[in-house]
């Protein structure tokens, strides 16, 4: 039950940072791209590969400062 719980709050944790990164990140990453750059798929999987790798990293570390 105690591993069910961590895997939850980790899990929320991650959509949660995503979300945020997301919502300060994507005007500039739109901007340096341009639009026309940022409608073609290369560009937007390089910043969502980012935005997973930012996420999951902050996330692991807030985990473990928290535990």
């Amino acid at each position: 039950m105690e591993n069910n719980l961590t895997i939850l709050i980790a899990l929320a944790l991650f959509l949660i940072i995503t979300f945020l990164y997301w919502k300060l990140t994507k005007k500039y990453a739109e901007k340096l791209y341009g639009k026309e750059m940022w409608k073609q798929w290369s560009s937007r999987t390089f910043y969502w590969t980012s935005a997973v790798m930012m996420s999951g990293g902050i996330t692991l570390l807030v985990i473990l400062l928290i535990k």
